[in-house]
């Protein structure tokens, strides 16, 4: 049986940088202390979109135009082409039938957008991959996940505000008669905090009634304590390891949510895998949602961190909240 493997990945971020230094001053200026909230997070900079032509859409172009180029393939050599981002440029027609226009796709290439919001570009992969495994005619799958959140955040709310960065992160899908590739998966929801994070705050169909007023596309966020699904994420890894009867050691990276560098650590405790195996990102890019994990699997691969053939663990959690785990190899 073929295994579905990353053939390669690549990513695309905005040039502009951020520091921590302009959100502190900025949340000063309202007697807010962001301080302590950034060290936590484990922010430093942040790169960000500073040009009206630029949005999540553009950005997954570029980093779908990326690894094309890197891999010397062409739209053509496309079979499915997914999207996931939660802050979709539009809401039809579909973004990745948009991307399938840019990069020349076949009239016979599938065309899907996920939003399973910061988990969208894990569980697209996810499902792709399984996709793939029941249909030997998709061959090749181009899966992108973008998000720009800073139009729709609150200037007023320091997790969404300052806690954010802008990029986009794109990788093939290739099927390969030699390799293992895409193992397992898990995943695990509670709806306990389902009503923390909204977006738009007030519903579609009330913006499409009364209008947009200001602040009404904008995410309503009540804050929580995120490290409630540290947990069930790591009882969720554990058994996905223990299944398939892989011993943690083994895992060689472990690209997971750069949400917050404790969780990082707490859930790579509660697992077995060592601090130096889980690949931390989010102090250069900021929190890169739909995309962080991927991110930090770009920055694994062009360390040399990882090679063909060793096992990738990676995990995150969307908004609501659902833990999305999956294990292959390079």
């Amino acid at each position: 049986m073929a295994g579905i493997r990353i053939k390669d990945i690549d990513i695309y971020h905005p040039s502009k940088k951020i520091g921590n230094d302009f959100f502190i001053q900025h949340f000063d200026e309202k007697g807010i202390d962001i301080r302590g909230l950034l060290a936590t997070l484990g922010r430093e900079s942040r790169y960000s979109i500073d040009s009206s032509e630029e949005n999540s859409l553009t950005m997954a172009f570029e980093a779908a135009s990326n690894v094309l180029d890197k891999t010397g393939l062409t739209g053509a050599d496309i079979d499915l082409i997914a999207y996931a981002s939660q802050t979709p440029e539009y809401i039809f027609p579909t973004n990745s039938l948009m991307i399938h226009r840019l990069i020349g796709g076949p009239s016979h290439a599938i065309c899907i957008d996920s939003n399973a919001n910061c988990a969208g570009m894990t569980a697209s992969v996810e499902q792709v991959s399984r996709q793939m495994m029941a249909n030997p005619r998709i061959r090749r799958a181009l899966v992108i996940g973008s998000d720009h959140v800073a139009p729709h955040a609150d200037k007023n709310d320091p997790v969404y505000y300052a806690n954010f960065g802008d990029a986009a992160a794109a990788l093939i899908l290739e099927r390969d008669e030699y390799s293992v590739g895409f193992i397992d998966s898990i995943y695990q929801t509670d709806t306990c905090v389902y009503g923390n994070s909204m977006f738009p705050a007030e519903g579609l169909a009330n913006l499409g009634r009364n209008g947009v007023a200001a602040g009404e596309f904008n995410v309503k966020f009540i804050p929580f304590d995120d490290s409630i699904c540290v947990d069930a994420a790591s009882e969720s890894i554990n058994t996905l390891l223990s299944n398939n009867d892989i011993a943690p050691e083994s895992i060689k990276a472990a690209c997971f949510s750069q949400l917050s560098l404790p969780n990082i650590r707490a859930v790579s405790g509660k697992t077995g895998i060592g601090e130096d195996v889980a690949v931390y990102i989010g102090d250069e890019f900021g929190y890169t949602s739909t995309s962080s994990p991927f991110v930090a699997l770009h920055r694994a691969v062009t360390t040399g961190k990882i090679e063909r053939g060793d096992k990738v663990l990676f995990w995150t959690v969307g908004a609501g909240w659902q833990n999305v785990a999956f294990v292959m190899e390079y």
